[in-house]
């Protein structure tokens, strides 16, 4: 047996080699009026009136370095300009061109920071309302693409208080998708898994690389998480399942987490490069409901999250495999004594670990229209986070700590800088764990 575990490993090297292989390559960008290049980027967007309709004819201004030209939207509402040096640019909206009737919903110029190779994306949504009308120059925000309620400053509105809200609903579900797998795996093995921002990663990344392959934005994110689960499975049998087999203690399985976490950085480093990925190269539409503005990949990324999670529930619930995967929780030994296949229920476990952290990975890189291969690192604490706040190894508990956390970093955002939503979320987690340690969801357990 041990003579097969050399070639298992190789096999798994193998396997995550031909994932990341030139056969997947990013595919040059799709973006309609400029094509970018190791010599050129992209800024690009869509410009709506707030029928849906596509609005032409609106003048458009680039400024930044040596730069300054000017275009105008197509009959598809699209605009684009080509720039040959990475850098900030500032894209400012005529108002003049505005059709009758319509006004800048929030901002009339934004800064854009572009890599040469890579396209940034500007979205400038209008309203028909004058009372909400913003205009002005932008605040210090926000190339994520679609969190455009901010206004300037820190100021608290209600228009931009339930703009915060709704992206904190989106921000909870992207991060229950990976905090639930994790928080499977520590359930059933005992294992803090960090790796699995790497696995976010990789589907993120492997979304964009079969993008380029098939060219079906649909298709593209299900290879991605049916390669994520394969590489779960794989990680199972090749070298959790020997581990655990050797009896290695919970800190040394912990610290080979981190070393795979730490070469899957590397590795997606060698065939992705440091740059941001985009996964859909075309800019995203956007859609506002009852004063809501996100794009239209954001609803659909909350709605599939909301029925993985919710397909996930069930089963742990009445299945028979949420049953043994819920005895193993509680009592490994009984489990295993009473006939249930532990080891099958955990390489499951994994699988649908997995497959969870690269739709989440999916989704992110589609929300923040981008990511690189650090994205699930920085991501790695709020999954832990939200764990942790929950309860350890309760599916349901990783729900509700992502929520809170998910809400926490968006609505923080209105009254603090950016740069701290993510701390604030860390110190709620610390209050609420000295008031009670165990998690909201987690049992008190007898130590010694």
């Amino acid at each position: 047996m041990s003579a097969r575990r050399p070639i298992g490993l190789a096999l798994l090297f193998a396997l995550l080699v031909a994932v990341c292989s030139g056969l997947f390559a990013v595919s040059p960008a799709h973006a309609a009026e400029c094509s970018s290049d190791a010599s050129t980027g992209c800024l690009q967007g869509i410009i709506k009136t707030s029928d849906g309709d596509p609005a032409s004819g609106i003048g458009l201004t680039l400024t930044g370095g040596a730069e300054q030209q000017t275009t105008e939207t197509g009959s598809d509402g699209r605009w684009s300009f080509a720039v040959t040096e990475a850098g900030a640019y500032t894209v400012a909206v005529d108002e003049a061109t505005l059709p009758e009737g319509q006004y800048l919903k929030s901002v009339g110029s934004r800064e854009l920071t572009v890599e040469l190779g890579n396209v940034a994306s500007g979205l400038f949504p209008l309203t028909d309302d004058p009372d909400e009308a913003g205009g002005g120059p932008e605040t210090p925000a926000a190339n994520e693409g679609d969190d455009q309620a901010a206004s300037a400053g820190n100021s608290f509105s209600w228009p931009r208080f339930w703009q915060q809200f709704a992206s904190g609903l989106r921000m909870g579900l992207l991060i229950a998708l990976a905090s639930l797998g994790l928080s499977l795996v520590f359930g059933t093995t005992g294992l803090s898994n960090f790796s699995q921002g790497e696995m976010v990663t990789l589907g993120g990344l492997l979304a964009a690389s079969f993008m380029g392959w098939v060219g079906n934005l649909w298709l593209a994110g299900l290879l991605a998480v049916v390669v994520a689960a394969a590489f779960g499975w794989a990680q199972d049998k090749v070298l959790w399942k020997p581990l655990r087999r050797r009896g290695l203690s919970l800190m040394q399985l912990m610290i080979v987490s981190i070393g795979l976490s730490i070469t899957l950085q590397y590795v997606f480093q060698f065939f992705w490069g440091s740059g941001v990925i985009r996964i859909d190269r075309e800019t995203p539409a956007t859609w506002t409901v009852l004063g809501v503005t996100l794009t239209v990949q954001s609803y659909i990324a909350m709605g599939v999250a909301l029925l993985a999670i919710t397909a996930v529930g069930l089963g742990l619930m009445f299945t028979r495999f949420g049953r043994a995967t819920r005895a193993i929780s509680d009592n490994p030994a009984l489990a295993r004594a009473s006939g249930i296949d532990v080891d099958r229920v955990v390489n499951i476990v994994w699988v649908v670990g997995a497959a969870l952290a690269g739709l989440a990975g999916v989704f992110l890189g589609l929300v923040f229209n981008g990511l690189n291969w650090f994205t699930g690192g920085t991501m790695l604490l709020m999954f832990f986070a939200a764990v942790t706040l929950g309860g350890l190894g309760t599916a349901f508990g990783a729900f509700v700590g992502s929520m809170i956390i998910g809400m926490m970093v968006e609505l923080t955002n209105i009254w603090l800088p950016g740069d701290l939503k993510y701390a604030t979320a860390l110190v709620l987690l610390i209050i609420i764990l000295l008031v009670r340690p165990q998690g909201i969801f987690g049992r008190k357990e007898r130590i010694g």
